[in-house]
């Protein structure tokens, strides 16, 4: 999975641009330790990162006590995790200074006991919460996924009475989804316009596996939906996910150093439809790491998603790589 020390000699391209890293994990598995001295390690390369977004991964859930509950460890461990970071000890970035946790929806009203655990666990941190909700037939994709999801999620019958709980505690939704699920995220937003739903990886065009003309005709169908998600106000991207095999680049099977170059020019077309469909304030650039280093280096992954827009104006780049997070995810303390 691990391609994460290429590219450390790769020259940092505007190292003065601010950054939020809008999502990233910390968890300890038998395939990767990435844990907050990991991260450390990653961000002291050059690019100024200034503050990240913790997502959930599962990790460090706890081992007892009611299923609807345990997620309340993740919330601990972040918190710890964003604790250390605030002291100051180690460094100016603020690690996990906004946390997204996971709940199962699929519970219903019950859940509203989880979301105030997980605020009063996390009062100055605790933003929202994210459930896999990604489909697909067959078993192509979920050699790649540590927690498959179970099917039908977002069609249950308690997933939209939970949904109507985050909103009046000011949390947000974020959704991961595949492409040909746009639309029925599209009628989530339209059903609840108060909600803000902050789309992960760019809702994933599921291009595994496909030739050329597959992969085309995959575009087509993710532009055309996220286009139309796009529509709602409520609705936010974030601009990254691509060191994910599921795009079809194939850089995962690389065993070459692949520079940041060869991956702006994969990466772009979906990057600029995205950011034109969404406009600059309504997109956040990620890291998404450690899961985005099957593929890449984090140096080469930043300069990459800078070179894209290198043609964009000074106040557009502090959108995307910082101020949107900072709204979205309410880190109004920090100073660009």
């Amino acid at each position: 999975m691990d391609k994460r020390f290429e590219g450390r000699d790769e020259p940092v391209i505007d190292p003065g641009i601010p950054i939020i890293d809008a999502h990233h994990h910390l968890f300890d598995r038998p395939s990767v330790r990435y844990l907050f001295g990991e991260y450390l390690a990653d961000i002291s390369l050059g690019h100024t990162i200034l503050a990240s977004v913790y997502v959930e991964t599962l990790a460090m859930a706890r081992a007892d006590g009611p299923d609807l509950l345990r997620p309340i460890g993740e919330v601990e461990f972040a918190n710890g995790a964003a604790a250390m970071s605030a002291s100051g000890n180690y460094g100016p970035c603020r690690v996990a200074a906004a946390i997204v946790g996971h709940a199962d929806l699929r519970n219903g009203d019950a859940v509203a006991e989880l979301l105030d655990r997980a605020l009063a666990a996390a009062p100055d941190r605790f933003r929202g919460i994210r459930q896999l909700t990604m489909e697909y037939p067959g078993d192509a994709p979920w050699r790649f996924v540590t927690n498959r999801p179970a099917a039908g999620i977002l069609a249950s019958p308690g997933f939209r009475p939970a949904f109507r709980h985050l909103a009046p505690r000011g949390l947000c939704f974020d959704a991961a989804v595949f492409h040909h699920q746009l639309p029925e995220l599209s009628d989530l937003a339209g059903a609840y316009p108060d909600t803000t739903i902050v789309l992960d990886h760019m809702g994933q065009p599921m291009a595994l596996d496909m030739d050329e003309e597959g992969r085309t005709e995959v575009f087509a169908s993710w532009r055309e939906g996220l286009t139309e998600l796009a529509r709602h106000p409520n609705v936010v991207c974030k601009v990254g996910g691509f060191g994910q095999p599921f795009w079809g680049f194939g850089f995962e099977r690389r065993t070459d150093q692949i520079g940041y170059l060869e991956l702006a020019s994969a990466w772009r077309p979906y990057a600029e439809t995205a950011i034109e469909a969404f406009g600059v304030d309504r997109c956040m650039m990620e890291s998404n790491f450690p899961v985005d280093s099957r593929s890449c280096g984090f140096v080469p992954l930043w300069n990459a998603l800078k070179h894209i827009v290198k043609g964009a104006s000074e106040t557009e780049k502090t959108a995307l790589f910082y101020g949107t997070a900072a709204r979205v995810y309410r880190l109004v303390a920090l100073d660009p």
